[in-house]
């Protein structure tokens, strides 16, 4: 399904499906942190074994819902001086529109392309929906210079909460370009429902490990 750039996409914002939405947030996200704390322990030791120089959590300022923006929780996956590095690296970049990645990003550290290849990196995640900030399944939350090359359509993204999976995580990841990564998004919260929420959380666990997609 293409969408034309000046299309506004409608959203299902019914008060029912909003509340159960949030109750599977809450529920969800506590159960995940509970089930996966002893591998949260597990990673933490082996970031701090390869890299004690940095924290084992890396915050990074995203943009949500209405372009509100909140701190991001992930293991750290990178050398603690990667934001510096970045501006180096910035002609080397491999996306297309205001994305920035690398296949064979040199900041990566050995445990952190495990944990990115796994999605394991973005478990403390859990906690961004567990705050409201995030939710379990949404469009992905983009960086604060990322929006500022928005289009009014692009922003179209930032109109419903951020989740941890959506249909980038399920169809491609980041072999995907820019403008089908924003279509299927606009796809998601025009035809966002329970039962779809419920089929993208299954599918997120069948290509939750070992995706080759993900860097």
């Amino acid at each position: 399904m293409q969408y034309s750039i000046h299309e506004q996409i409608q959203t299902n914002n019914k008060t029912s499906y909003l509340f159960f939405k949030r109750a599977i947030d809450i529920l969800g996200s506590i159960f995940g942190i509970i089930i996966l704390s002893p591998l949260f322990l597990m990673v933490s030791l082996l970031i701090k074994i390869e890299d004690s120089k940095g924290p084992v959590i890396f915050k990074q300022k995203r943009i949500g819902k209405d372009e509100t923006s909140f701190y991001m929780y992930k293991f750290r996956s990178m050398v603690s001086n990667a934001e510096e590095l970045k501006e180096k690296l910035i002609e080397q970049n491999e996306a297309t529109g205001p994305v920035f990645k690398i296949k064979e990003d040199p900041r990566v550290t050995r445990i952190g392309r495990f944990i990115r290849r796994t999605s394991i990196d973005e478990l403390p995640q859990l906690f961004n929906v567990l705050k409201g900030e995030m939710t379990l399944v949404g469009p992905r939350p983009p960086l604060v210079d990322e929006v500022k090359e928005y289009t009014s359509y692009e922003r179209q993204r930032l109109s419903v909460r951020p989740g941890l999976t959506c249909y980038w995580q399920v169809s491609g990841r980041s072999n995907l370009s820019f403008e089908e990564w924003v279509r299927l998004d606009l796809q998601y919260i025009k035809n966002r429902s329970f039962w779809l929420d419920m089929k993208l959380i299954l599918r997120t666990f069948l290509v939750l490990f070992g995706s080759k997609d993900a860097y």
